[in-house]
C-alpha cells in the first residue's frame, strides 16, 4: 500500500485518555488593554473577539458594562477575503467597523497622476472604520484591500443602529467617550493574582482569585469510521497462505490511521493548522523558508519539541540553508536520522497542504500536559480494540453472505496554552 507514511505526528504526540468524550481546557483570561490592538480567540476556524478588547476602539474606551461589550462582540460577523479582494472602497458610505483577526490589509489612497499610493499596511489586531460608531454620513477616505488571505470581523451599520437604539447607556457613551485606565495585569497580559511576599508583623494578606476565560474551549472527540465487507466465501476459501480478512482489515486500519493524521492537521474544529493562536502565526520574510524565519518560529516558545513540515517544504529549507552556506546537522530519533534545525527535529508530514500557488506551512510544537503543550486525545478501552483508540467489531452476516466489520477510531488534539503551537505561514516552496 503506497499510501502508508511514517505518521510522525501521531508517533510524537503524547496521547491522553479522554473518558468523557470531551476535553476541557481552562485558561487564564488574557487580554491587554491600552496596546492599541484587539485580541481574538479562535475555536478552530471560528474566530471571535474578546469583548473587553473592544475598549481599544476609541469610541468605546471607558465602556465598562460587560453586558454591552458582550452584546457588541456577539454581533460581529466573520468574513474571509482572498489576496487582492477589496474590503472597503474609498468614496463609499462608511457602513461598518472592521477588525483584522488575521492577515495583512493594505490601505491605499489617491496619488499623483491618478495612481494610487500605499498609505500603510495593517495586520493582526488592527482595526479601521471605528468612526462608523459615531457618524452615519461619513465615507471611506481610503480603500482597504487584502494583501494576504485575511480574516476580518465586521460590525455593520444595521447592527450598530439596533444596539444604540436599544441601549441608552451605549448611545450616551458614544456621544462622550473617554479613556479608561487599564486593569491590573502581568507582563504577559494575564489577569493579576495578588500575592504577598515577606513577613513583618501581622500583615493583612491580599485576597485574590484566578480569572479564567468565561467560555473555556471543550474539544470533542472526532471519529473516523468505515464498514469493511468481505464475502464469506472469500473468508472460507482464500484464507491461506494469507488470511484475506486479516489482510483487508490490516490495510483498512492503515487507511483509517492515515485519515486520522490528516484530520489532526486539517480538521477545522481541532486540527493544528486551524487551532494555532492568531498571535502565533507568523509570515516569512521574503517567501522561501530562510534560517531567519526558522529562528523566529523557534524563538516564540520554550521547549519546542519538533517542527512539522511537508517533505517539499523540508527540501526548500535545505535549499535556502545551502544557498547561505549553512549545513544543519541531522538528529537521530527512534533509530532514524531526520533533518533538524538547531537540534530540533523537522519531521515530514505530507498531510500539510500545499496551495496552488506553491505555498505551505511549517508547524512548531511543544508537547505534553506537564509542559502545557499540544496533546493528542483518544478514547481507549473500547470493545474490539486492536490499537489504542481504534477498534474492529464484527457486526454480522447479511442475507447475501457478506461479513461486515465496523472499523472505528476516536481521536482529537488539544492546545493547552496558546504559545504551545506556532505556524510559519505562506512558505514559498516552488521557487
Amino acid at each position: 500500500m503506497r499510501g502508508i507514511t511514517p505518521r510522525w505526528l501521531m508517533a510524537q504526540l503524547p496521547w491522553v485518555r479522554a473518558d468523557a468524550g470531551t476535553y476541557r481546557v481552562n485558561r487564564r483570561l488574557t487580554y491587554q488593554l491600552g496596546d492599541g490592538l484587539v485580541t481574538f480567540l479562535n475555536d478552530g476556524a471560528d474566530v471571535r473577539v474578546v469583548p473587553p478588547e473592544l475598549a481599544e476602539l476609541p469610541p468605546l474606551r471607558g465602556l465598562a458594562d460587560p453586558a454591552l461589550l458582550d452584546g457588541l462582540a456577539a454581533r460581529f460577523e466573520q468574513r474571509e477575503y482572498a489576496p487582492g479582494e477589496t474590503i472597503a472602497e474609498a468614496g463609499r458610505p462608511l457602513d461598518a467597523v472592521h477588525l483584522i483577526a488575521h492577515g495583512k490589509v493594505e490601505e491605499v489612497g489617491p496619488g499623483e497622476y491618478d495612481a494610487g499610493s500605499l498609505i500603510g499596511v495593517h495586520a493582526d489586531g488592527r482595526f479601521f472604520g471605528d468612526t462608523a460608531l459615531l457618524d452615519t454620513s461619513a465615507e471611506w477616505p481610503h480603500t482597504f484591500r487584502a494583501r494576504t488571505p485575511t480574516t476580518v470581523l465586521s460590525l455593520g451599520r444595521a447592527a450598530i443602529e439596533e444596539l444604540t437604539g436599544r441601549s441608552d447607556a451605549l448611545r450616551a457613551h458614544l456621544e462622550a467617550y473617554r479613556d479608561a485606565p487599564a486593569p491590573p495585569q502581568t507582563r504577559h497580559g494575564e489577569a493579576v493574582i495578588e500575592l504577598a511576599a515577606g513577613h513583618a508583623g501581622e500583615p493583612v494578606l491580599p485576597g485574590t482569585f484566578v480569572d479564567y476565560e468565561g467560555s473555556p474551549r471543550e474539544y470533542e472527540m472526532g471519529v473516523t469510521q468505515t464498514l469493511l465487507r468481505v464475502h464469506s466465501r472469500v473468508a472460507d476459501l482464500y484464507n491461506g497462505p494469507m488470511d484475506q480478512v486479516e489482510q483487508q482489515l490490516r490495510l483498512t486500519i492503515e487507511e483509517v490511521a492515515e485519515r486520522q493524521e490528516h484530520e489532526l492537521v486539517n480538521n477545522r474544529d481541532f486540527g493544528l493548522l486551524h487551532n494555532a493562536d492568531l498571535r502565533q502565526r507568523i509570515q516569512t520574510g521574503g517567501g522561501p523558508p530562510t534560517p531567519y524565519d526558522m529562528d523566529e518560529l523557534l524563538a516564540r516558545r520554550r521547549k519546542t519539541r519538533f517542527f512539522l513540515a511537508h517533505p517539499r517544504t523540508i527540501a526548500a529549507i535545505g535549499r535556502e540553508c545551502t544557498r547561505l552556506g549553512i549545513y544543519p546537522a541531522p538528529v537521530e530519533v527512534d533509530g532514524r536520522r531526520v533533518h533538524a534545525w538547531r537540534g530540533v527535529p523537522i519531521f515530514p508530514c505530507d498531510k500539510i497542504p500545499i496551495s496552488p500557488a506553491g505555498t505551505s506551512s511549517i508547524l512548531a510544537l511543544r508537547t505534553g500536559e506537564d509542559d502545557h503543550g499540544v496533546i493528542g486525545l483518544r478514547r481507549t478501552g473500547l470493545s474490539g480494540e486492536v490499537r489504542p483508540g481504534l477498534s474492529v467489531r464484527f457486526t454480522g452476516v447479511d442475507a447475501k453472505g457478506l461479513l461486515t466489520y465496523l472499523v472505528s477510531a476516536y481521536y482529537s488534539a488539544a492546545v493547552l496554552v496558546p504559545d504551545a503551537l506556532g505556524v510559519l505561514e505562506n512558505v514559498e516552496i516552488a521557487r
